[in-house]
């Protein structure tokens, strides 16, 4: 996906002066080409990812479409304040972006675990959020971005992730996407999460289940009737996400779902509520946080074959 995030920019940045690339020291093997082709639509703002962020700010308050960029936490978390406070309540035309979502760069222990941020900034107003599900979408997302002028974050996979999509999509903001049809129940994915729910779905289908695959690339605005439809139509739906079960997309398709009156089964795949203790590469981390092929596929299954409970207060039937 960060080739694809490049390249899509670079070819904007050819035609289009006011695209800024800001990096916090870092990248270089992806972002040399692009700082050598337009030097004077880029900036290294060194170890200083809350400097980037003001920088980037002021930029964009004088004209510029600034794109930060740097890995895992760094450009999100760790300067949170500036982002709040000098790019969303200014409503600056800075698209902040994050490249290894989730447990891309695994090896390297918690502080690279982004598990937490899409919980963290969709919680900021004005703040769009999205999360591309493979190349193809990547590469329309970073074009919509640049013709957005909100604060918006975008969050990549580390490199190499497939492209799903056959050919070009037909892809807006805050309008998902269904990849696959099906009838017995829903999986909604965002990000990295795309092939693994698609795999899930082929599998289930030799065994008679057939889930529809929603990517939902965008987190925030959130498609709402694409949700509700989603239910009405299956009776079953399970969010899939490389992120904490708080307050990401399990929790946004949550509140939907429940407004709506929603009366089927709905279940939240995600990682679990704490850090994690060990260090290993993205695919030992995400069969320990059950994403998974198989225990994706096992949770369909439990979920196809649930009863919806009735309705209950602090464990008591209501009446």
């Amino acid at each position: 996906m960060r080739t694809s995030f490049i390249e899509t920019l670079s070819e904007i940045a050819a035609h289009d002066p006011r695209v800024t690339l800001v990096v916090g020291d870092l990248g270089f093997g992806v972002v040399t080409d692009f700082a050598s082709r337009y030097p004077n639509q880029f900036l290294n703002a060194g170890v200083a990812e809350q400097n980037m962020t003001g920088l980037a700010a002021g930029m964009a308050l004088a004209g510029r479409i600034v794109f930060t960029y740097s890995i895992a936490n760094f450009p999100t978390l760790r300067c949170i304040e500036q982002i709040r406070n000098d790019v969303c309540y200014h409503q600056a035309n800075v698209k902040i972006v994050a490249v290894g979502g989730g447990y891309a760069y695994g090896s390297l222990g918690m502080t690279h675990h982004a598990t937490e941020d899409l919980a963290i900034l969709r919680s900021l107003p004005g703040l769009k959020v999205v999360a591309p599900g493979d190349p193809v979408e990547t590469r329309l997302a970073v074009r919509a971005l640049v013709a957005d002028p909100s604060p918006c974050y975008l969050r990549l996979g580390r490199a190499g992730e497939p492209a799903l999509h056959a050919g070009d999509i037909d892809f807006a903001i805050g309008r998902a996407i269904t990849v696959r049809e099906g009838s017995d129940a829903t999986l909604i994915s965002t990000g990295g999460m795309l092939e693994n729910c698609l795999t899930v779905a082929r599998r289930l289908a030799a065994e008679g289940v057939h889930a529809q695959v929603i990517s939902m690339h965008t987190v925030k605005p959130l498609d709402q009737a694409a949700v509700v439809q989603a239910g009405r139509k299956t009776g079953v739906v399970l969010t899939v996400e490389e992120h904490s079960e708080v307050g990401g997309l399990g929790s946004a398709v949550a509140e939907v779902l429940l407004q709506s009156g929603y009366p089927g089964v709905f279940r939240k795949i995600a990682l679990p509520d704490r850090f994690s203790s060990v260090a290993g590469d993205c695919e030992y981390l995400r069969a320990l946080g059950g994403l998974d092929v198989d225990s994706i596929a096992h949770a369909v299954r439990q979920a196809v074959h649930a009863t919806p409970a009735p309705w209950t207060v602090a464990g008591v039937k209501a009446t």
